[in-house]
């Protein structure tokens, strides 16, 4: 465990990449706060969907440990943080949200999504609505690249957070071209990283990423495709055939849909093979239907009494 501070310890979960934060970068971080010693746990931002923004050496207070230890990580990595009471919610506590009790000393679970030291400090708040676009494009070209050079995790931190800049708080501000302008950075970003997700066999969260695109835009081809991909995956396979067929109806040349239909099929029918397979070893085959020739013999002979009965009859109506 490293001591960052006399209050403040780091451990490690997860190794980042690249150099650290400098003073006033604005960072977006993902965290989950308990109190110490107990299973209270005040906030989570991964259950919330939404990272925070951290300015360091602006941040309030109550957050001056978590700064701390924000500072000292990397793009990327993952940590627990053991912060001292002094340094968190202070001698009386707090009785709003969060809940947390006086003198309560804290651990953070912690992921640091990536940093932004070019605004030197200006946080979302201050930017105008084409700065905060501007700014999410230039990480999703970023995630681009990274996922050009197939380095999917890096790509997945440029995405989310461009995906920052444009919380719901934001997006409910936004009508006409502005939300139009911002739809156009964020659903990309959000099908980016359903691709990333995907081919990190993460399909329950591409589903959730591709879900929040056609919330907006229930024609979007992209987010129907990569989400049927991640159903079938799970093996949902009715529920992926229903997204494939919806963006076979927007787009019915695209080759693959057309191949992921035609697996799903084949798919079908193999277990159709299978399951009769089946069913055949637990019941055994069929018995063969043989002919039944004492009944034949039996026609005949009834066939034949009655021809001699009636030639009889006919014999003594000659006779008299």
């Amino acid at each position: 465990m490293e001591v960052l501070h006399d209050k403040v310890k780091k451990q490690v979960i997860k190794e980042g990449h690249g150099k650290r934060p400098l003073k006033f970068a604005t960072c977006f971080v993902h965290y989950r706060a308990w109190v110490q010693g107990s299973s209270h746990k005040f906030e989570d931002t991964w259950q919330e969907q939404h990272p925070i923004e951290l300015v360091l050496g602006k941040e309030k207070k109550e957050m001056s440990g978590l700064g701390i230890g924000v500072g000292n990580m990397k793009s990327g990595e993952r940590a627990l943080l053991h912060v001292g009471w002094e340094l968190g919610y202070g001698k009386e506590g707090s009785f709003s949200f969060p809940n947390v009790p006086p003198m309560a000393d804290l651990v953070y679970e912690v992921e640091l999504i990536g940093f932004d030291d070019v605004k030197e400090g200006k946080a979302r708040s201050d930017m105008t609505v084409e700065e905060r676009i501007a700014a999410a494009d230039r990480r999703k070209i970023e995630g681009n690249e990274y996922f050009k050079e197939k380095k999917l995790e890096e790509a997945m931190q440029q995405y989310e957070m461009a995906i920052a800049y444009m919380g719901d708080d934001f997006m409910f501000q936004l009508f006409g071209k502005y939300r139009d302008m911002a739809l156009a950075v964020k659903n990309p970003c959000h099908l980016n990283m359903a691709a990333c997700l995907i081919k990190l066999n993460r399909f329950d969260e591409a589903i959730v990423q591709c879900s929040i695109v056609l919330s907006e835009d229930e024609s979007n081809v992209k987010a129907l495709f990569r989400r049927g991909k991640a159903k079938s995956e799970l093996g949902q396979t009715e529920s992926a055939r229903e997204d494939f067929l919806k963006a076979k109806k927007y787009s019915p040349e695209d080759k693959e849909i057309l191949r992921e239909l035609r697996l799903l099929a084949e798919q079908d029918k193999a277990l159709y093979q299978k399951q009769k397979e089946l069913y055949k070893g637990l019941f055994g085959p069929r018995p063969e239907v043989k002919p039944k020739n004492a009944n034949f013999l039996v026609v005949f002979w009834q066939w034949l009494v009655s021809l001699i009965r009636y030639l009889v009859r006919m014999f003594k109506r000659k006779n008299e």
